[in-house]
């Protein structure tokens, strides 16, 4: 799983080209509309106002560029940005320490929020609506409780398990916003964009190709652009067209609408084994010699998006759509 040139979940190689392919304003930012308006409102009163951003919640599938929207609303406020992750902070000290060295108006950005300890995770709470810490010294009868003030700051925390976060963090967001998978068109322009970056000449039929094996989500387009543009300079003197980006594809083992050999795998098991489903998770787990969690949150969601697969109460089921798309 974790070598699928389809997976949207960030790769070592991936950070290296993201960081040079981010745009910097939300005008540069590609998709989204509707919520890159919302956002140029909430930023622009706040600004205007001369006050801190209310915190911002963004959730969705990984890949979707939950991490560049922090960095563009960083960029339109004027102000600083941390970055961490929950997993990174371990203790409450740890969050202590970055809440203390934030400026005034400077925003603290943590990935995977919902992963944060829950020892951790109260500690914000009164940094997010008091703008102060509350720290207890010492232990047993002698122990006391200190609040440090903070500069107002503004949070904004992403996550691909929005249901997984408690409900009194949810709370404390003034702005929840649900980040989409991109339509093939917009990815289209997105690759358009990272090819003139990488200096590679393209057709808008052969990014076309790309955007509808991209599975929704920039970061796999990005990823596909890479590989793609290899094949091409190699077998098609350095131009990507339609037909360069079906046989590259092909290549890497990814159908036209972006299905690679582990989801053939788990749709045929399906089928030839269960007769089409039901059939529960876990026995396709085993059919299939893979974690059921790993189904669940990998190789589901896609093939759920696209129609291919229905969760009953009986179990997994192939639809029609499969069997007309395998022939």
């Amino acid at each position: 799983m974790k070598d699928r040139i389809v997976s949207s979940r960030l790769k070592g190689e991936d950070a290296l080209h993201e960081n040079n392919l981010r745009p910097l304003t939300l005008e540069e930012f590609i998709g989204q509309d509707s919520l890159k308006e919302k956002l140029s409102i909430y930023i622009r009163a706040a600004r205007e106002r001369g006050e801190t951003l209310d915190h911002v919640l963004l959730h969705g599938p990984p890949g979707l560029g939950k991490t560049t929207l922090a960095f563009i609303i960083s960029r339109e406020m004027g102000v600083n940005l941390r970055v961490t992750s929950g997993p990174a902070i371990e203790r409450a000290g740890d969050l202590a320490a970055l809440l203390t060295n934030l400026s005034s108006h400077d925003i603290l950005f943590i990935d995977e929020i919902h992963r944060l300890h829950r020892s951790v995770e109260e500690i914000l709470y009164p940094a997010m609506e008091d703008y102060a810490l509350d720290i207890i010294i010492g232990k047993g009868p002698s122990a006391r409780s200190l609040r440090l003030d903070l500069s107002p700051f503004t949070l904004i925390g992403a996550t691909t398990r929005a249901g997984l976060i408690s409900s009194p963090l949810r709370d404390r967001f003034g702005i929840v916003e649900r980040v989409e998978f991109y339509s093939p068109e917009a990815l289209c322009s997105i690759l358009s964009r990272s090819a003139g970056l990488f200096g590679v000449e393209m057709d808008r039929q052969g990014a076309m190709i790309i955007a509808l094996a991209s599975r929704g989500t920039p970061r796999i387009a990005n990823r596909l652009l890479r590989r793609v543009r290899d094949y091409s300079q190699v077998r098609a003197e350095g131009s990507i067209t339609a037909e360069v980006a079906v046989e590259a594809l092909n290549m890497l083992d990814v159908d036209r609408i972006g299905l690679d050999a582990t989801d053939y795998l788990l749709l045929n098991t399906i089928i030839n084994k269960f007769d089409g489903g039901p059939v529960g998770l876990d026995t396709i787990a085993a059919a299939i010699n893979e974690e059921a969690s790993t189904i669940e949150e990998v190789y589901e969601p896609y093939l759920m998006k696209i129609g291919f697969l229905k969760r009953t109460p009986r179990g997994r089921v192939v639809t029609q759509k499969v069997y007309e798309h395998l022939k």
